[in-house]
């Protein structure tokens, strides 16, 4: 446990705001370790087969000395650390975990706003709900943790910015203080990339301008800021000084819905490429639909053979949430992206810029494929099938080209759902 400026103890009062953001420490990884006592000390890899074409989904500390990392595809992490042991995703098994996790959150403070199934933002400011020092808490949550078998890194500051930052100063299983007052110090001398939303793109423009630390940031004036940054410039000059408001409270709404597929083998026919993305764009839709949201904006991502991706968008002028509009948009996008006679290793389908689904859809836009012919009867379809797919699963009802496409392509593809929170 360390604390800036000055030591974490609690003999010293908390003034103010106080926001614990807890991040467990390498989840998926542990969970196997914890799982497989014989494995730890031990270079764990979670993701997908060596031997095919997956990623990895995360590692322990153990592998990452070797330079491994998430999102990496496996058979590079594979050379890197030859001697690693393999395990499959377990998403039953770290969701049992996560939810242990998350009850002793929520016995700990009415206030937690989820990130994800290891992260979580918790507020825990004295006389809120509890006569409590911020630091018992969060040392007492990161102990509870602890008797699960895991362990979890904090950060304790007065907004969700610095707590976040502070959870990834002195990791694994540890607990960096940041004491009111001290924000802006504490910010200062860190890199650009430290403050979420901060990009490789984003650096790369603050890096030519002459900003490379946060304390620089910090410095920008308005106008500046707008230029580097866009419409979030003020806000995140803001951030960077460790001025944050936001709230904790419940779920951050998803900022977008998408579905990837790694292919078994590089695919480069173009027609191909159309019939998997409506296959992607059918279970994006149906996921949008189980949460009443759509989207105006529609993202088409491809990574080729040699691991270069394109990312084309489009935001149209109302929300969707039915599979066949979004396929033909997304398969509209593949024109901008299309390199033919590469080969497409990952394609991925997404939707962003939400509304509720009520407010939003506009049912009398038009459909590539009239399975009916009113808009309502379409609606009615589309609901049908999702409940016919939640009951005996999604390949219980295929289009005809998709049971074509199926029976061709051997070996099975690595798909995988993402969701992005704020």
């Amino acid at each position: 446990m360390s604390g800036f400026p000055y030591p974490a103890d609690t003999a010293n009062p908390w003034l103010g705001r106080a926001v614990l953001h807890v991040d467990l420490d390498a989840f998926f990884a542990a969970v196997e370790q914890l799982d497989h006592p014989e494995w730890r000390g031990k270079p764990v890899i979670v993701g997908g087969s060596p031997t095919g074409r997956g990623v990895v989904s995360t590692c322990s500390y153990e592998a990452r000395v070797f330079g491994v990392r998430s999102a990496m595809s496996s058979a590079r992490a594979a050379a890197l650390c030859p001697d690693a042991i393999w395990a499959p995703s377990r998403f039953g098994r770290y969701k049992e975990l996560s939810d242990a996790v998350f009850a002793i959150f929520r016995d700990e403070s009415p206030f937690v706003a989820p990130v994800s199934v290891d992260e979580a933002y918790l507020d825990i400011t004295p006389g809120e709900h509890s006569s409590e020092h911020p630091i018992a808490i969060a040392e007492r949550i990161r102990a509870r943790i602890a008797e699960l078998g895991i362990t979890g890194s904090g950060g304790l500051a007065t907004s969700r910015t610095v707590a976040k930052i502070a959870s990834d100063h002195e990791k694994p299983d540890a607990l960096t203080v940041v004491w009111p007052g001290f924000e802006a110090e504490f910010l200062a001398p860190l890199p650009v990339r430290a403050l979420p939303g901060i990009g490789p793109k984003s650096a790369e423009r603050l890096t030519a301008f002459g900003v490379r630390t946060l304390g620089e940031l910090a410095a920008l004036d308005d106008a500046t800021a707008s230029q580097l940054l866009g419409s979030h410039g003020r806000s995140t000059v803001l951030r960077a000084a460790g001025i944050d408001e936001r709230p904790v409270t419940g779920r951050d709404p998803a900022k977008s819905v998408s579905a990837e597929r790694t292919f078994s083998t590089d695919i480069r026919e173009r027609a191909e490429v159309e019939q998997a993305i409506m296959s992607l764009a059918t279970r994006v839709a149906r996921r949008l639909r189980r949460k009443e949201l759509a989207g105006r904006t529609v993202t088409l991502k491809l990574r080729y053979s040699d691991f270069t991706t394109k990312t084309v968008r489009q935001t149209l002028p109302h929300g969707i949430d039915d599979e066949a509009e979004l396929a033909r948009v997304a398969t509209e996008l593949l024109r901008g992206a299309w390199s033919p006679g590469v080969g497409v290793r990952l394609l991925g389908v997404g939707v962003s810029g939400f509304h509720e689904a009520a407010e939003q859809l506009d049912l009398l836009a038009s459909l590539n494929e009239p399975v009916a012919e009113q808009p309502g009867q379409r609606r009615t379809l589309v609901k049908g099938l999702d409940a016919v797919r939640e009951r005996f699963g999604d390949t219980s009802v295929l289009s005809g080209r998709e049971l074509l496409k199926r029976e061709e392509r051997k070996p099975v593809d690595e798909e995988q759902d993402v969701e992005e929170g704020r």
